[in-house]
């Protein structure tokens, strides 16, 4: 019987390894992206890191409406709709580069963003449902896996056909013709987004999930009418905004501080990829050793404290070295999300709903903290900025060891 239930699980769950392929895919090229749009539009650094402005704050805007979204499509239906919003997004490329317009980029980012935003929240329950709640963690993590191995793919990809300025014939193309280069491949991947929308919606081996909490003791919060009652969960909020934030700037500005270091634009293409492999490697040692070893929220502690030593070791430090620590943070982050999230919902029961959209808006960290990195970077320079990322780990720190544990103000 048990054999029979984890066959039913594995056709669904490879599903859904498909879809955080995608959500991995989409996301890690826009460390590309930045690096592309601030030559071909001259921008500097702040401007840039609208890239990332515009894909994550679609997190913020759009996790709440969302929840309303999904109950009346359902899951499966939810799904396939983020996946179709998402083709609209990346079609809206085309259209930019003909008019070699920033502001319309920045329209299809902020697009492809809903779409992310209802897919992953349609998709996420299915890792945790469809399988026991003990191992919940473990399918996470291998979820982790399939999203970086697919960012490493895309960074890959995209950095071989938008930086490559090593031949004197790829530097004299005009700002236009740098821009026709995201044609092909955007008009490529809208094609992949819709035929999965449609492959996801006539999918019948995809059942519909149930979200009910399970073993809550009701009684324990009848007498909380808000979900900001739950100390734990508003500092949940912030511990997650903070990590997505280091999360993004780790991985999305490599690229540019390589360059601003003097590193050749078609060697720097593929340090984003070095973070991605580190933080593979992070979810790999985190499904062995959690929670037979190590629980998840020690990792939690320990990942903040080699966060900050880290971050430090890149300011204080020169050329390839500075880079590959920008990388190592990947190891740092890689188990932030699945431990911060269990500990922020502890004990929520009603509101356990309401305390994921909310937690799902904190994604704005990607938006908000690598603009804030960019604005830095002007001020200062690319090094010093990384500076920004120590009161990000120091908070980390503090929820790990304090914060989690306060269940009344």
């Amino acid at each position: 019987m048990q054999e029979n239930k984890s066959q039913n699980y594995l056709i669904p769950l490879i599903i859904i390894g498909i879809l955080f392929f995608v959500f991995g895919f989409v996301t890690w090229v826009n460390g590309t992206l930045i690096a592309f749009f601030k030559k071909a539009f001259n921008l500097d650094n702040t401007s840039s890191f609208f890239v990332t402005f515009a894909f994550f704050i679609a997190y913020f805007i759009m996790a709440i409406p969302t929840s309303f979204i999904l109950k009346k499509t359902g899951f499966k239906r939810g799904m396939s709709l983020g996946l179709g919003v998402m083709a609209i997004g990346t079609l809206i490329f085309v259209p930019a580069a003909n008019m070699a317009s920033y502001p319309l980029f920045l329209v299809g980012l902020f697009t492809i963003g809903i779409g992310l935003t209802v897919l992953q929240t349609a998709s996420n329950p299915y890792v945790t449902v469809l399988g026991p709640r003990e191992s919940a963690a473990q399918r996470i993590s291998v979820m982790g896996i399939a999203n970086k191995t697919a960012g490493i793919i895309s960074q890959k990809v995209f950095g071989g056909l938008l930086l490559t300025g090593g031949s004197a014939a790829v530097a004299a193309l005009t700002p236009q013709q740098e821009l026709d280069k995201v044609i092909t491949p955007y008009l490529v991947l809208t094609a992949i987004l819709a035929a999965l929308a449609v492959l996801i919606l006539l999918m019948k081996s995809l059942p519909e999930v149930s979200e009910e909490q399970e073993g809550l003791d009701a009684s324990a919060i009848s007498h909380r009418k808000s979900v900001f009652e739950f100390p734990n969960l508003v500092l949940g909020l912030v511990a997650l905004f903070c990590y997505v934030g280091a999360e993004v700037i780790a991985g999305d500005t490599i690229i540019n501080y390589g360059i601003s270091l003097g590193f050749p634009e078609e060697q720097a293409k593929d340090f984003g990829t070095y973070t991605l492999w580190i933080m593979m490697a992070g979810y790999v040692l985190g499904i062995l050793l959690i929670p037979k070893y190590i629980s998840q929220q020690k990792w939690l502690t320990y990942s903040s404290i080699l966060g900050i030593i880290i971050t430090l070791i890149t300011v204080f430090t020169t050329g390839f070295t500075s880079v590959l620590c920008v990388a190592v943070l990947g190891f740092a982050n890689a188990i932030m999300w699945p431990a911060i999230w269990p500990l922020a919902l502890d004990g929520l029961g009603k509101f356990t709903k309401i305390g994921s959209a909310w937690l799902v808006m904190m994604i704005a960290g990607g938006a908000i903290l690598p603009l804030v990195y960019g604005q830095l970077s002007d001020m200062f320079d690319t090094q010093l900025a990384y500076l920004l990322m120590v009161p990000l780990y120091l908070y980390i720190f503090y929820f790990s060891v304090l914060g989690y544990k306060k269940k009344n103000w």
